[in-house]
């Protein structure tokens, strides 16, 4: 099957991005939310307490959750490799959301992945005893 050309994947093709270096911190956990970004070259990882949560490929996002609550970051992204990223911040996702609404739902399918990883991973990892009916 061929790579679905969405708007999330046309955006690794802006010219206006930030170049980091391989261990670069991007931002940090607690930090504020102002950016999200597209990985344009290279691999991002996203950590929280020390834990690796993902790794993010070329046409994906990150830094989303932080930026349409106006709250501070969850998570630490580190340039996993050489990498480019394009960074929108809140006038450009409303712009992207307006001008283009399948770009929304993208961004909505991502978390919600996210989402039901982390609902996953903390049923199977947690302990918590199970209510049977």
């Amino acid at each position: 099957m061929a790579k679905e050309r969405t708007s999330l994947y046309y955006l690794k093709f802006a010219d206006n991005f930030k170049s980091y270096k391989t261990g670069d911190i991007i931002f940090k956990q607690g930090d504020p939310g102002l950016m999200m970004y597209v990985v344009k070259e290279g691999t991002v990882e996203l950590r929280a307490e020390g834990v690796l949560l993902e790794i993010v490929e070329p046409g994906h996002i990150f830094g989303e959750m932080a930026l349409i609550e106006g709250s501070t970051r969850s998570a630490t992204a580190v340039a996993a490799s050489d990498c480019k990223v394009v960074p929108l911040d809140q006038d450009k996702f409303m712009f992207m959301v307006q001008q283009t609404p399948y770009f929304a739902i993208e961004v909505l399918k991502i978390m919600a992945r996210r989402l039901r990883t982390a609902n996953h991973e903390l049923t199977r990892n947690s302990g918590i005893h199970r209510i049977e009916k």
